[in-house]
């Protein structure tokens, strides 16, 4: 058993020397807090050197006492010395309160994190759809590889779970935007091209552009926070570890089931939006079904369906990347797959209404108005 903690003072060489003797443990203490504090001398030696053992609270004795008296500390161990000394790092002056940063550059802080955020995400975007070609690849090298059945499933879920919502969503937009457009058109007594209002619009840009919005929180979601669970669950790495690439079995099954049915949702919603702008024509302008659908064919060009056709697949791809994407960076706790699947969100009806945008300015310089 460890002797209690003690020492003595001694001069040497004209100088004080204050030699510890026993265990600098908390249990070997005694009143050895107090005599230290009691101790006057200026820049004594603190001779560690008979010393048997020592924890936390005698590294913090020792080092006050030479923090204090402006003492040396002499004679320890290397595993005493160690302890002093990151006894010695933790002895920092501690703010109640952190300084006020300015305002301005806490914002111009916040938006520079922002845009490096932004841009190692879209790095790794790019990257994830390179890694995806890849696999692609691969498949197409050896197609008994590819998964038929997870395809199927994926276009169950995606696809026919997801209509009901689409189709009363579409219905009530094309409602919503024949009412808005017949109160405007009235003023100057053109209610006739409400018509044209609801048909281009449904099928150019609401039809397509909704869809893919509600895929994205119905789908992506779901995405991310199944590839999320996955990996929180290990049950990725053990794919990779029988040889399994997650690539090959859960991303490419539903980045090509959601590519494939976007178009028939984004044409189906499109049809939907079409009827509940003519189902309100019908009711409140006076406008009959058949005139409706009459004047629905003389000015709809084909342009706008080709339209339709091209920006489905690519939103359907970029919602899809974006949930699997977010999904695989899941790592830590289950905290991250609900920010992962936010994020995936957000990403995906983001980078839709950009595109969105950079083809309604490309089809217009083409001469698809």
């Amino acid at each position: 058993m460890n002797a209690p903690a003690d020492f003595v003072e001694t001069e040497q060489d004209g100088r004080r020397v204050l030699r510890f003797t026993g265990a600098l443990t908390l249990p070997q203490l005694g009143d050895l807090p107090q005599r230290i504090n009691a101790i006057s001398a200026a820049k004594p030696r603190i001779d560690l050197s008979q010393i048997e053992a020592m924890d936390t609270v005698g590294a913090w004795l020792v080092h006050k006492l030479a923090r204090e008296t402006g003492g040396e500390i002499t004679g320890g161990s290397e595993e005493q010395a160690a302890l002093i000394e990151q006894v010695s790092r933790s002895d920092q002056p501690m703010k109640v309160r952190p300084d006020r940063t300015p305002p301005l550059y806490r914002v111009l802080g916040e938006m520079g994190e922002s845009v490096i955020i932004a841009g190692r995400t879209l790095s790794g975007l790019v990257g994830f759809f390179g890694a995806m070609l890849i696999s692609c690849g691969h498949l197409i090298a050896h197609p008994h590889r590819f998964r038929v059945n997870a395809v199927v499933q994926q276009f169950e879920l995606v696809g026919v779970r997801a209509l009901g919502i689409i189709g009363l969503m579409s219905f009530l937009v094309g409602v919503v935007i024949a009412q808005q457009g017949a109160v405007q058109l009235r003023q100057f007594g053109f209610d006739v091209f409400t018509v044209n209002l609801v048909v281009r619009s449904s099928i150019k840009e609401l039809g397509v552009l909704m869809t893919a919005i509600m895929v994205a929180g119905r789908s992506g979601s779901a995405f991310a926070a199944q590839l999320g669970s996955m990996k929180l669950n290990e049950e990725v790495d053990a794919m990779r570890m029988i040889g399994v690439s997650p690539m090959e079995a859960l991303v490419i099954p539903r980045v090509l089931a959601t590519v494939l049915i976007m178009p028939v949702l984004g044409f189906y919603a499109a049809m939907l939006a079409i009827v509940g702008g003519a189902t309100f024509c019908w009711l409140s302008l006076g406008i009959p079904l058949d005139t409706f659908v009459q004047r629905t064919r003389e000015i709809a060009p084909m342009t706008d369906l080709w339209q339709l056709l091209i920006k489905a697949p690519t939103f359907g791809l970029i919602v899809a990347m974006a949930g699997c994407f977010q999904g695989m960076l899941v790592e830590g706790n289950s905290e991250q797959v609900g920010l992962k699947t936010t994020a995936a969100v957000v990403q995906a009806i983001f980078l839709v209404i950009v595109l969105d945008a950079v083809f309604a300015v490309f089809f217009t310089a083409i001469g698809w108005p």
